[in-house]
């Protein structure tokens, strides 16, 4: 029976290998620290954060997420070791909240290995806290229990671990959450949450088969959003129509459950895969929550493989370390037989979890060869048949496919990465080398020029899928290096104009742009549409900035940083393609624009983590395929609609 904590209150621990399940209401910063009998911290390397993500006996996230799984070993801790204390904190940055008083109170259970719960603890009555003691196992007679703590600090981790005695704790405390922003930089949205705040999952997919269920949901009053959800400020347009830059709205209700679509499957037999057998109000947004549902089933799946991975490797060492420290079995049969009576064991265990792992992954891929041919055009990628039947839409969809996600434990299976429209941040299209495979077979130059490529294919999306004239793209092209790749935009007729070259084209682009921002913000806040100029084009605007910072001065830099910190609100977004290594010459000045922006790879790189268990998901951009003409048919219909729309 699991046991409910309150403040203070302990529980033994019948087992020394668990799992430790953070969920909140916003993402937070989850590690853990590691004290000695008296609980001081004896430095650094004892604590486990996203910049140090392991040390003995205990394993963490890598980055701020809303949901967490620490694994804990108790015997595999360091003898000096008495007390584990998991800590909550919440990441800095601007518009993230500051104070646990301002979001969900967190949930943390103490689970087994295979889910089941042996502890867990509200953490209630937070106010001004950014950080806090959440739970502690601790060492009392030579067994283990849980206490519930639930203390905070309104200091943050500074406070947090200058109380547990760390030497140097402000700038522990600095380093961890410089390596958080750098991880929600690179994290993919998280899914969307029904109106009671729990997570939109697929119903029927395969996690029951080997991964771990979920933590419980924490009900919220004002439930986290993903991208474009958010609540943006509303005005009138001087035509009449509406300025709006938020995502289009939905029934403020839950929504109905899928309609049965296909018989119930035999008793035994996994669920027949169905597409949009999700929640939704739509079949586009029933779609969108079955590809996140995937998504997070495929990666609970994977991360249930590595822990039974990690944890048969972990008891083979143990029963290796037991069986070899008495000198007698070091030498002769005795010790041999240990050895593959430990690596029996230890295959055993590994055959067993790839066994459902691939229980899991067949469900997956049956799943995703119903639910890819059924996608609409946004959704789809280039080589789906539904863009040969393209037609200008009516009405903005649900979400944008970027590109396709896949982890190393199933090479073929790919889970397409959707964004929500309209889009609340820029993308970054990174042009410098990387690490990856891909990368390192690519020339510098086949790098820059793929880059502009995928801002393309990216930008034709986008006018694709947005109705005609609602959606204009501009480019900035100082050198007009990029002139091959901008060809199907340019000479379909869709840019807004002609890319922007030298230093005179570049400061005309951004003032422009610039000066909608401010116009419209000022709209917006005064509630004076009629004082917009009547020339001035509301609708969405994408500026494509290629070769960035080249060709840019101090004061067209501050213009960018500008657009990407104000634009998105009020329907202006940026596409950067650059080298972050060339812009090295302006210092940290430019960090903060990186930040801002979802950053992509115009080869195949693992550099976006999950919202969960912080996988390293490989990301693949969208191609079309060799010879075909789809992207400029597209552009034509585009650039055909717009003219009659003018006409």
């Amino acid at each position: 029976m699991t046991a409910e904590l309150v403040r203070g209150q302990n529980h033994t621990l019948p087992q020394t290998r668990l799992e430790i399940r953070v969920s909140a209401g916003s993402p937070v910063v989850a590690g853990a620290t590691l004290g000695d009998e008296r609980g001081t911290v004896r430095g650094a390397e004892w604590i486990a954060h996203p910049a140090s993500h392991r040390v003995p006996g205990l394993e963490v996230s890598r980055q701020a997420a809303a949901d967490h799984r620490l694994a804990v070993d108790l015997d595999a801790l360091p003898a000096e070791v008495h007390r584990v204390t998991v800590v909550l904190a919440l990441p800095m940055g601007a518009g993230r909240p500051v104070s646990f008083g301002a979001v969900a109170a967190p949930f943390v259970a103490v689970t087994g290995l295979d889910g089941t719960e042996i502890a867990t603890f509200t953490l209630t009555g937070l106010d001004t806290e950014s950080a806090v003691s959440a739970l502690e196992l601790y060492r009392r007679q030579g067994a283990w229990k849980v206490r519930a703590v639930g203390q905070g600090y309104a200091a943050g981790l500074a406070g947090l671990f200058a109380d547990q005695g760390v030497a140097e704790a402000a700038e522990t405390a600095a380093a961890i959450q410089e390596a958080v922003a750098s991880g929600l930089a690179r994290s993919v949205t998280p899914p969307p949450r029904t109106t009671e705040g729990e997570r939109v999952r697929h119903p029927a997919g395969p996690a029951a088969a080997g991964a771990q269920a979920p933590a419980p949901p924490v009900p919220e009053a004002q439930p986290a959003e993903p991208l474009g959800d958010s609540a943006s400020a509303r005005t009138e347009a001087p035509g009449g129509g509406p300025i709006d830059y938020a995502h289009p709205r939905r029934q403020t209700s839950a929504p109905p459950p899928p309609p049965p679509t296909a018989p119930p499957a035999a008793p035994g037999q996994p669920a027949r895969p169905v597409a949009g057998d999700a929640t939704g109000w739509s079949m586009d947004e029933r779609l969108y929550n079955q590809i996140w549902g995937m998504f997070e089933d495929l990666a609970r799946a994977v991360a249930a493989y590595r822990s039974a991975v990690d944890f048969a490797e972990s008891r083979m060492d143990q029963e290796l370390d037991r069986a070899l420290s008495d000198p007698r079995n070091r030498i002769g049969g005795a010790g041999d037989r240990a050895r593959e009576a430990a690596r029996a064991k230890r295959d055993e265990l590994t055959g067993r979890a790839r066994e459902a792992l691939e229980r899991d992954l067949a469900q997956l891929a049956a799943e995703s060869a119903v639910v890819e041919p059924a996608l609409p055009a946004a959704y789809a990628g280039w080589d789906n048949p539904v863009w040969h039947a393209y037609r200008v839409p009516m009405e903005i969809p649900m979400a944008l496919r970027l590109g396709d996600l896949r982890l190393g434990e199933a090479p073929d299976l790919r889970i397409p990465l959707l964004v929500r429209l309209p889009l609340e941040r820029g993308i970054w299209i990174d042009s410098g080398r990387t690490a990856s495979e891909a990368a390192a077979s690519t020339t510098g130059d086949q790098l820059r020029g793929l880059a502009v490529e995928t801002a393309v294919t990216l930008a034709a999306r986008l006018l694709a899928v947005y109705p005609a004239g609602e959606f204009s793209v501009h480019v900035v092209d100082p050198a007009g290096s990029a002139a091959g790749q901008l060809s199907p935009l340019v000479g379909s007729g869709v840019l807004a104009g002609p890319p922007a070259a030298g230093a005179e084209g570049v400061a005309s682009v951004l003032a422009h742009l610039t000066r909608r921002v401010d116009l419209v913000q000022m709209a917006i806040r005064a509630g004076a549409a009629d004082a917009l100029p009547p020339d001035l084009d509301t609708g969405e605007h994408l500026l494509i900035v290629n070769d960035f910072p080249h060709g840019f001065d101090d004061r067209a830099v501050t213009q960018l940083r500008y657009l990407a910190d104000e634009g998105p609100s009020v329907g202006v977004h940026l596409l950067m393609v650059a080298d972050r290594e060339d812009a090295r010459a302006y210092g940290p000045v430019l960090d903060p624009l990186w930040r801002s922006l979802l950053r992509i790879t115009p080869v195949a790189d693992d550099h976006l983590a999950d919202p969960w268990v912080g996988h390293a998901w490989t990301y693949e951009p969208l191609r079309t395929p060799q010879g075909s003409r789809v992207l400029e048919q597209v552009l034509a219909l585009v650039a055909e609609a717009r003219r009659g729309g003018r006409r």
